[in-house]
């Protein structure tokens, strides 16, 4: 260090080294100006970013509100970097048109996160598998075996106990005049339907609560929860450090072992049947197991990751949707008077709903579009990944770029929708409906939800006898009905729905 003095004092050498620092830092103030330019390099827009973070400060609790007002100043094709992650957000159905048509296939993939990695056996599933054979062949087993028209129309009896069951509880509730919390009851319904549709048991007891139902709501908060290799892939270790990682095996093992049990269970007495042959009250776990006796290739952890697939994508889906399309219907009396009168018109005086009444139901149809509309469970559709680059929008999009739709910001958007605020089923009366463009609940191309019947048939029927048998009274005025969400797996209502239930005796 003393031999190095003489020169670090020298004033000529000073001056060349600040001169020198400052050129440096001007040459990586203009580039980083330039990368963060809109529409520098012609990739997309991007809004200016912070060191390390990037844009991550800027999604805020509520990231499908945050993303449309930011795409509203740099345009429906947005870049951002969230952490070390370029991520490409969609707001136009114009250009989700032209990536479904033109580029399904690039933009088809998903990115590697850390707890599907965990919790669907190493992404075994459907849904957050990468795309290629193996994804191909399971979801045909999806749409062919386990989502088909015939199987609905199968499990209706399992739809209408559930269904009955509830009716019930509000009809006991109702003889004391008091609110009942509708958010609860549209809560375990849905879910106990799904769950005898799987795996041949109901999620929730008679108090409400079960042990895979709390462990199912675990899984559902991991999957939203932050993870530090999400972002900054070089840090996953960090993840490990913190407990994240610890948490998704313990909760993985608990799921893991659970299903082992009813796999095996079923198994066994599938071996002790006569003829071995599957009958009409076949659940989702006889069906599978059918499948591997066929096709030997499906493993016991390839039917359990769909299994659970399954069941993650059709519980708090099917909840929210029934919640938010209640608390609509109570927020504009003029829509639910003209709901109940069609559901009663065509009932008549029957003493149940049949799937024959249901498809007369025009109206609640529209009812219902329009609730997907202004609350789709999933506001931003699960994350995709560019498999190569491509050009969208006259705009270069690298390679593993992942990309977000944000569905919630296309169907508000005024360029589209007339009143695009505004609660209007009757919009839908003379619209036919594209679910790949228009409406993007149930997603969109490739990746387009398989359970989009056995979806909407569920949300149908629970509507239709929630309208027939009761009318429902507000403690306030409607226009004073709390609206406020909660964003998650799907968006929720941020306070349970608490109506009063007054019985109808047609």
């Amino acid at each position: 260090m003393a031999l190095m003095l003489p020169l670090l004092l020298n004033p000529s050498l000073v001056v060349s080294v600040c001169v020198f620092l400052a050129s440096l830092l001007i040459f990586f103030v203009i580039r980083i100006t330039r990368s963060l330019s809109v529409g520098g390099n012609n990739f997309a827009p991007s809004p200016p970013r912070l060191p390390l973070i990037g844009n991550l400060h800027q999604l805020g609790t509520h990231p499908h509100r945050s993303l449309r007002a930011l795409s509203n100043e740099y345009g429906a094709l947005m870049l951002m970097h969230l952490g070390r992650v370029p991520t490409l957000i969609i707001s136009s159905a114009d250009l989700v048109k032209e990536v479904i048509q033109n580029h399904d296939i690039v933009f088809s993939d998903r990115p590697d996160m850390t707890a599907c990695e965990i919790l669907f056996y190493g992404r075994k599933d459907v849904a957050f598998s990468s795309y290629g054979e193996y994804w191909r062949q399971a979801r045909k087993i999806c749409i062919l075996e386990l989502l088909s028209l015939k199987r609905v129309q199968q499990f209706h009896f399992v739809r209408e106990e559930e269904v009955t069951l509830c009716m019930n509880k509000i009809r006991n509730a109702a003889r004391s005049g008091e609110p009942v919390n509708l958010s609860e009851l549209l809560l375990a319904t849905p879910n106990n339907i799904i769950s005898r549709c799987i795996l041949g048991q109901r999620v929730e007891d008679e108090s409400g609560r079960s042990w895979f139902g709390e462990l199912s709501r675990q899984i559902m908060i991991d999957l939203m929860a932050f993870s530090m290799g999400d972002f900054y892939p070089s840090l996953r270790w960090v993840d490990v450090l913190r407990g994240f990682v610890g948490r998704l095996n313990s909760n993985f093992r608990a799921l893991d072992t659970f299903l082992d049990q009813v796999i095996e269970e079923r198994r066994a007495a599938t071996k002790s049947d006569v003829d071995g042959t599957e009958n009409v009250k076949a659940d989702f776990v006889d069906i599978l197991l059918r499948v591997q006796r066929e096709e030997k290739k499906l493993t016991q952890d390839h039917m359990k990751a769909i299994l659970l697939d399954m069941f993650v994508g059709g519980t708090d889906t099917t909840s929210a949707s029934s919640e938010w399309l209640m608390t609509e219907l109570l927020r504009n009396p003029r829509v639910m008077k003209k709901a109940q009168e069609e559901v009663r018109k065509v009932v008549g005086n029957k003493k149940k709903i049949e799937m024959s009444d249901i498809n007369k139901m025009d109206y609640l149809k529209c009812v219902i579009k329009e609730t997907f509309r202004l609350h789709p469970s999933a506001p931003l559709l699960l994350p995709r990944e560019t498999s190569t680059s491509v050009k969208v929008g006259g705009r270069q999009i690298p390679a593993k770029t992942r990309v977000f739709i944000n569905a919630w910001a296309i169907q508000r958007d005024p360029n589209v929708w007339e009143r695009p605020e505004e609660f209007i089923p009757e919009r839908f009366e003379k619209k036919t409906v594209d679910f790949n463009f228009d409406l993007l609940v149930f997603g969109c191309g490739r990746r387009k939800c398989p359970g989009l019947t056995f979806g909407m048939v569920n949300i149908e029927y629970i509507a239709a006898n929630i309208l027939f048998w009761f009318d429902w009274k507000l403690s306030g005025k409607p226009e004073d009905l709390d609206m406020s969400e909660v964003y998650g797996l799907s968006v929720t209502k941020k306070n349970a729905l608490h109506v009063v239930p007054i019985p109808y005796s047609p």
